[in-house]
């Protein structure tokens, strides 16, 4: 069972919050239901990858703890801070543009690293807090007709 909360916040922001899962559909269309049909595949796919990092390697997937998401859809502007109770990272790419995957691989794994890549790809701006357990993702939409009003309860 999936428990959602959300609560309106300042400044057009929405917060939601849900007990760590993988399970994500519904999650990921609450969060994906105003923005343009053309960009919602990568946009999901880019949501899915960092929801699922919080849950899973932040969280340990302990169905205790929860995953945090702020998030604001304006005019031209998509953002998300999606937050976890874990215990944060470093992440090894600081890269402003075009990371390559072994920016992000440690020496001894072949197959980690590759959603922070996604990240890096699909959004405008990839930032973490210092703690590494709270991460704020941005896209820019150029040329975007206006966000229709974002109303979820």
């Amino acid at each position: 069972m999936i428990a959602i909360s959300l609560s309106a916040t300042r400044r057009k922001w929405q917060t939601m919050s849900f007990a760590s899962t993988i399970y994500l559909c519904p999650i990921l269309d609450l969060l994906l239901a105003h923005v343009p049909p053309e960009v919602e595949p990568e946009l999901r796919l880019g949501l899915q990858e960092a929801l699922v990092n919080a849950a899973v390697h932040g969280n340990q997937l302990d169905p205790s703890k929860t995953v945090g998401v702020q998030f604001s859809i304006t005019e031209n502007l998509y953002s998300w801070v999606i937050s976890d109770q874990g215990q944060g990272f470093i992440p090894q790419c600081q890269c402003q543009s075009e990371p390559q995957a072994e920016d992000f691989l440690p020496a001894d794994e072949s197959e980690g690293g590759r959603g922070l890549c996604l990240l890096y790809q699909i959004f405008d701006q990839v930032h973490w807090n210092a703690e590494g357990n709270q991460l704020h993702l941005c896209k820019q939409m150029k040329g975007a007709k206006a966000a229709r009003p974002l109303t979820l309860f």
